[in-house]
């Protein structure tokens, strides 16, 4: 009897070793920020890092914010340029250093931000890829801390409205549109792909764009531009009755 028990004991051990170096090996082998996302990341006065925040603020203050959720593998300073666009356009943004690179793993890391900018009033929260996904869940759980939305190569998941949702995908990125029933807010970049929404070189299974990856941001970035400012008017209009 003690010697199966022991049997077993050092079968299980055995097991979770194996699990545990498996799982090691899968999240050590991520997508790494290409040399553009370093050289903006060392060349910005205007970014702050704070624990596994990454906060670029703009020049002059702004009440209007974006947090980001990475996508899923990839390191996170990669979608430093888009959103250093975006923080030129006097959007405050902050990007999440997620556990192993996977939103799942802290699905509502958004809570912590909140406090950190305490003269932020409109809230949006995005992400790419698995790290929208992560997003859109945490939008359709806290309606009460977020304004809208923002998915790039990712759709709606949750109980979102279409109206408080930008959409924006790459026509190479086709597999997503049979997960899109709605087209409100929807912005489908021609030429684009999955990948080049950050800078971290090519995707395993992601067709070559036909654009450059500085085109697709540019677009994806006047479209956020776009859906913030009209989501602004239509609450300074609510709060104008």
């Amino acid at each position: 009897m003690k010697k199966r028990l022991k049997v077993a004991l050092i079968t299980i051990i055995s097991f979770v070793v194996l699990l545990t170096a498996a799982f090691f090996m899968y999240v050590s082998d991520y997508y790494r920020a290409d040399d553009v996302a370093i050289a903006v990341m060392q060349s910005e006065d205007t970014m702050r890092v704070q624990d596994n925040l990454i906060i670029l603020s703009p020049t002059m203050p702004s009440d209007t914010a974006v947090i980001f959720y990475p996508g899923a593998k990839v390191e996170y300073t990669a979608y430093i340029p888009i959103l250093e666009k975006l923080r030129q356009n006097g959007i405050t943004c902050v990007l999440i250093k997620m556990p192993f690179n996977l939103a799942i793993f802290d699905q509502n890391a958004a809570n912590k931000v909140f406090d950190e900018l305490p003269d932020i009033k409109n809230w949006y929260i995005g992400g790419h890829s698995m790290g929208g996904a992560i997003a859109s869940s945490y939008a359709a759980n806290h309606k009460d801390k977020v304004k809208g939305l923002i998915l790039l190569g990712a759709y709606i998941y949750g109980e979102v409205s279409p109206e408080n949702a930008l959409t924006i995908y790459g026509t190479l990125n086709s597999n997503l549109e049979k997960n899109i029933d709605y087209t409100e807010n929807v912005v489908i970049i021609e030429g684009g792909n999955h990948a080049q929404f950050g800078n971290y070189g090519e995707q395993k299974g992601d067709p070559p764009a036909t654009i450059s990856r500085e085109d697709q941001q540019n677009i994806a970035v006047k479209a956020i531009l776009d859906f913030i400012q009209e989501k602004s008017k239509e609450l300074y209009e609510k709060r104008a009755k």
